[in-house]
């Protein structure tokens, strides 16, 4: 019980670390929030920024990097 509770912790900081670090980096990123089929609509100095592409890009990255993981600690 206690190593379950051990491995949890460890995965939710590595987690925390790597989102932390992502969110530090993510402007260095050229494409996000430009890849084709994210929707941009500006008026009269409003701007509005829709990034649907961006958001499957992401989802399905994030998704493959989660299963791994979970693949890897499930040995």
């Amino acid at each position: 019980m206690l190593a379950e509770i051990g491995k949890l912790l460890i995965l939710l900081g590595v987690a925390a670390v790597l989102i932390g670090i992502l969110l530090v980096m993510i402007d260095k990123v050229p494409f996000l929030g430009r890849l084709p089929g994210d929707i941009g609509i500006q008026i009269r100095g409003l701007s509005c920024i829709l990034p649907l592409a961006t958001s499957i890009v992401l989802s399905i990255v994030l998704t493959l990097l989660l299963n791994l993981l979970l693949r890897v600690l499930n040995k």
